[in-house]
């Protein structure tokens, strides 16, 4: 019990920010966070339209592993005193249209979808990885580590949409690009805002 005057102070979960690129890091957990949150809506979606498919437990077993990722970046902005992106309600709505949507067009569709979003996932975590070793891959140990499975989980969920079929997607090319651009653009867009 704390004496007279003495104040109880609980553990904090913030991290020791000292020798830390701010912005850096900040970005990074930014835009990590705003992209799980996306590919948790583009899920939903999905299920909303193909939950009870086929494919259904396919589909939610990518869900299961997005929430997992969302979670740990939930953590993490916590820890090291992130802001999300303003743009969040944003890509509520959009991620959830964008699933459904690519969902209505069928199993296909819903594949051709997760195989454009995972692949620039992949790319952008990888790109992430680079900066991050360039920085000091001993000071990002902890960050370098997440990214690394998140993105090894990304790729397999990119390898389960081209093994259900996803290249057999009418117009598969300009949906696939379409998709990409926009990812693109939300990368942009959430790493900023």
């Amino acid at each position: 019990v704390p004496g007279e005057g003495a104040s109880l102070r609980l553990c904090s979960t913030r991290v020791a920010q000292e020798g830390i690129n701010k912005p850096v890091i900040d970005r990074i957990i930014r835009v990590d966070h705003a992209g799980e949150y996306g590919a948790n809506r583009i899920y939903a979606g999905q299920m909303a339209v193909l939950g009870r498919s086929s494919v259904g437990p396919v589909i939610q077993q990518m869900w299961n592993q997005e929430k997992d990722h969302l979670k740990k970046f939930n953590e993490l902005m916590v820890a090291y005193r992130v802001r999300p992106t303003v743009l969040l309600p944003f890509w509520n709505v959009a991620g959830f249209v964008l699933g459904a949507g690519s969902a209505l067009l069928g199993k296909k569709g819903a594949m051709a979808c997760t195989v454009a979003v995972e692949e620039s996932i992949s790319e952008h975590y990888n790109n992430q990885i680079r900066t991050l070793i360039e920085e000091d891959p001993e000071k990002y140990k902890e960050i370098l580590q997440v990214i690394k499975q998140f993105r090894d989980d990304e790729q397999e969920h990119h390898d389960i949409g081209l093994e259900h079929d996803a290249e057999a997607t009418p117009a598969y090319s300009v949906l696939k690009t379409a998709i990409q651009l926009g990812c693109k653009v939300a990368i942009f867009l959430s790493e900023r805002i």
